[in-house]
């Protein structure tokens, strides 16, 4: 055992700056024992039970800080799986600072970042796949996200990659049989067997490699509202949004760079970009925002192109932009165009066809799919996974020497197993949960 393991540690579980309330998280053997040094309970006590919130007052060297509730959770029954106590108190940072000062002075040392979290891992509670959803539940945009990010917690990605290890076992198991009794096993045909089997996983595995599935549960559906000055791209935005968030005037071109706004739909976040009109412009910061407008239309989900209806000869989109889906504009307004087929009309005024835009949208979020995998991480190992697995069925197809496939099924079974961290690397654990908060 590392053993900074053996170290009692501290670190505020809250958000630093003002807050109604603040909690300073302690986890070690001496947890109890620093607990009891600065932690008066308003009532004597013999001792404190555990999983029982406590009111009383947080002290140093018996001058009072603040009043605050404790509780002591005893191991194994805690988030660490080693004795913690938290204290809560009033958040202002002054307290606080106060407060784990009074607390490190006990002898507990402060806590690196996620080290709550990594302790959580390496005693059992969780695998690794788990403990990156830990941060990703914090760092949920959506509820979609947050949803998800609670599924992992609950054994998501460890649910879909435990039965392929049962598999690849079962194919390690048939191919060592294979190896080592060859009078009672054909080669020629365990070989053919192995490489469909192999084929078949391999299939199974590239199956959930849905990055779009994860881009759109990460950062949001894009979606980009184009068209010529003065279609009516930055009313759409205000109203989709319900809020005045671009510029509107009956000048052409006053929109000059991409605008961005969020709303949610069905709980999922999608991110609208209004751009620049498109036309031949001369000026060069025009140019620059059609160049950018055109840039947000290649990496959206959506894109909507706005034509509008008062104008006859209202342009319809260029050649090379991703399928849009066309919106005729201002339909509470005299008609003036002939509506492209398929097109949608539209009334920022009226509210007519905003339901519809909103219907194209959560399409498109339903369209993204789901994915069992968490992280871009996940994902990579499964590739790297399934191309082993490729590999193998090549080898064994190809007449070589069972061994040949041995080496990428096992290379396989390596690549999975890092998903959970049954045989992760310490570089690993410290890439991983750097990138968590002070006090998770």
């Amino acid at each position: 055992m590392d053993l900074q393991m053996l170290d009692t540690i501290a670190a505020p579980a809250t958000a630093p700056g003002q807050a109604g309330i603040g909690i300073i998280r302690i986890s070690g053997s001496r947890a109890a024992d620093i607990l009891s040094r600065v932690f008066v309970p308003r009532r004597p006590v013999p001792a404190l039970e555990s999983h029982r919130l406590y009111l009383g007052r947080i002290v140093r060297g018996g001058e009072p800080i603040d009043e605050c509730m404790a509780v002591l959770m005893r191991a194994p029954a805690s988030y660490t799986r080693e004795d913690v106590a938290e204290l809560q108190l009033h958040g202002s940072p002054l307290t606080m600072k106060l407060a784990l000062d009074a607390v490190l002075s006990c002898g507990a040392r402060p806590a690196e970042p996620g080290e709550f979290t990594l302790r959580a891992f390496l005693n059992g509670r969780i695998d690794l796949s788990q403990a990156e959803s830990v941060m990703q539940l914090i760092r949920a945009s959506s509820e979609r996200s947050a949803q998800k990010a609670l599924r992992q917690l609950e054994g998501g990605a460890s649910a879909f990659v435990s039965p392929l290890q049962s598999r690849l076992t079962e194919l390690l198991a048939r191919l060592e049989a294979a190896i080592d009794y060859p009078e009672e096993v054909e080669e020629q045909l365990a070989a053919r067997e192995l490489a469909d089997s192999c084929t078949a996983l391999a299939r199974d595995i590239s199956a959930a490699v849905n990055e779009r599935a994860l881009r759109v549960q990460e950062k949001g559906l894009e979606a980009a509202l184009l068209g010529a000055p003065n279609a009516g791209k930055s009313t759409l935005l205000n109203a989709l949004l319900l809020e005045d968030k671009a510029i509107v005037t009956p000048t052409p071109g006053t929109t000059r760079d991409v605008v961005e706004g969020e709303l949610y739909l069905d709980g999922c976040l999608v991110r609208l970009y209004d751009t620049a009109g498109l036309r031949d412009a001369q000026d060069q910061a025009e140019q620059i925002g059609i160049s950018r407008a055109l840039a947000a239309a290649r990496q959206a989900d959506v894109v909507f192109w706005l034509m509008d209806g008062t104008d006859p000869a209202a342009p319809p989109p260029p050649d090379g932009l991703p399928s849009p889906h066309i919106l005729v504009t201002k339909a509470d307004l005299p008609q003036r165009l002939i509506p492209p087929c398929g097109s949608i009309p539209i009334s920022a005024e009226t509210g007519l066809g905003l339901s519809r835009v909103r219907d194209i949208l959560k399409a498109a979020l339903s369209s993204a799919g789901e994915t069992p995998l968490s992280s871009r991480r996940h994902m990579a190992l499964c590739k790297e996974a399934a191309s082993s697995l490729q590999e193998a069925a090549a080898a064994f197809s190809s007449g070589a020497p069972l061994e040949f496939g041995a080496v990428c099924l096992h290379e396989a079974m390596d690549r999975l197993s890092l998903i959970t961290g049954a045989n992760a690397t310490e570089t690993l654990l410290d890439q991983i949960f750097s990138q968590f908060c002070v006090g998770k």
